[in-house]
């Protein structure tokens, strides 16, 4: 019973963090939108720290076959390519109102991409207190650790995309909500679905690095001011850096 209470409260905690964005409810719009960009830079760095420095390096680590991690990681690719062809054919096709006009497809996209990261994070929170206590606690703080810049970035995407700032934070944290979703599951099945996850990470990094290059960045190539240039660039590596740090304390 101890395992449950400690795996929905810590689940909990790390859905909580999402609501980072709380922080930018005060900001006037017309200093929102300068910063967007800043935030989608970041998100752009924390998709791709998260990808080569936890989830890839984590697939090695575990299933020691990189035929199928590679093919897995394409398998994300293709995935989150085909549902993007969906919503651009849905987005195109549909009766749209004038609230819907405003909203990119790159908001639904980051939000399917979120939510599938944060159901793989409660399936290993949930894993890991099945083994210990101590490992769970750990690994929740791993989490938490990468879940803050990587929230900030999605919280940008999201008011990037068209979305207001207080729907933008119901959203971020329903899908961050899916986490709970992820320890219930591995909880209920046991040890079973924890190495089913090994085969799921490698396939959610192939969705970050298709949803960071493809779909964020030529974002980013809209304003090609020096300025703009150098604050997308820092603002990138900042979130590469950060995450690449926290790899050090999930270690």
């Amino acid at each position: 019973m101890n395992v449950w209470i400690y795996s929905i409260v810590s689940v909990i905690i790390v859905s909580v963090i999402s609501l980072v964005g709380i922080a930018f409810l005060s900001v006037k719009p017309a200093r929102l939108q300068k910063i967007l960009l800043v935030l989608v830079s970041f998100a752009v760095g924390a998709l791709f720290g998260d990808a080569f420095f936890h989830l890839l390096p984590e697939s090695i680590e575990t299933l020691q076959n990189h035929t199928l991690i590679g093919g897995l990681i394409i398998g994300g690719i293709l995935a989150f390519f085909i549902l993007e062809k969906f919503l651009l054919w849905r987005h195109d096709h549909r009766i749209q109102t004038d609230s819907e006009t405003e909203i990119k497809p790159l908001g639904y996209m980051s939000l399917a991409a979120d939510a599938f990261h944060n159901f793989i994070d409660g399936i290993l929170i949930g894993s890991s207190y099945m083994v210990s206590p101590h490992l769970g606690l750990t690994t929740t703080i791993a989490v938490i650790l990468h879940e803050i810049p990587q929230e900030i970035g999605d919280f940008g995407v999201l008011i990037h995309s068209g979305f207001s700032v207080k729907r933008a934070l119901l959203l971020n944290f329903l899908t961050a909500c899916a986490a709970i979703i992820g320890a219930t599951v591995a909880l209920y099945f046991g040890h079973s679905i924890s190495g089913l996850s090994n085969y799921i990470i490698p396939f959610a990094a192939g969705g970050f690095i298709y949803l960071a290059g493809s779909d964020l960045m030529p974002e980013l190539k809209k304003e090609n001011t020096f300025k703009q240039s150098i604050s997308q660039f820092v603002s990138i590596g900042l979130g590469i850096f950060l995450l690449y740090t926290f790899s050090f304390f999930e270690n």
